[in-house]
């Protein structure tokens, strides 16, 4: 199975390990079943982007409880930190902030053939292949995901509380992960950004090495 998200449910220390990244493009599509499923990412940002509100608006106006307001003054703190230290790009992501309501962001799906450690891959636009598709609907994650088993692929499934569009859709910092411990919630956003800098399709072992330098 994927290492880069096989510990998903676990406890680890991996930031990386949490994070899905989700291709929003809606270009090259021909087959009914990827068009449904690129309409589904993009509903699903769109939906997360509606429920965004701005930061700087949250802090200055009181309009989240005192412990949230706090964990959004850190996260201004360590974007900021990003941007003039570690000259990460100032764009809008990550000066918003959504409460989805629920505890993860998107449900991802991992597949392999029995016995095999080499993962099924997905191709998209943007991203490139990458070893997972995610979702933002459970029902629709845990139906592909049957789909997969009744074909005879060993699969697993799972939430992920963080998921990233490569900067392409001005991602917001989700509940999900607000309250994260002080380094890993850092160590998200520094990863996210520098996907940004540097990111090369079809080569995950690389990116993820990269953004976690």
């Amino acid at each position: 199975m994927p290492d880069r998200l096989i510990s998903i449910l676990g406890s680890g220390n991996l930031i990386l390990s949490r994070v899905v990244c989700l291709t929003i493009c809606l270009s090259v599509l021909t087959a009914c079943s990827t068009i449904s499923y690129y309409e589904q990412a993009v509903r699903g940002h769109l939906g997360l982007l509606f429920k965004s509100a701005s930061i700087d608006r949250l802090i200055a106006t009181h309009e989240v409880e005192s412990r949230t307001r706090e964990r959004l003054m850190l996260v201004r703190e360590i974007r900021r930190f990003g941007v003039n230290q570690l000259s990460l790009p100032d764009n809008d992501s990550y000066t918003r902030y959504a409460d989805l309501g629920r505890d993860y962001a998107v449900w991802a799906v991992f597949a392999s053939e029995e016995f095999s450690v080499e993962p099924m891959t997905w191709c998209f636009p943007i991203a490139g292949c990458v070893p997972y598709r995610g979702y933002f609907s459970r029902h629709r994650a845990e139906r592909f995901a049957r789909d997969l088993k009744a074909g005879g692929l060993d699969v697993f499934s799972g939430g992920v509380p963080a998921y990233s569009t490569l900067g392409w859709g001005s991602d917001p910092v989700l509940n999900t992960v607000l309250m994260w411990p002080d380094d890993q919630l850092a160590g998200l956003i520094f990863h996210e950004l520098a996907h940004q800098v540097v990111y090369v399709k079809n080569e995950s072992a690389f990116n993820e090495s990269f953004a976690t330098f």
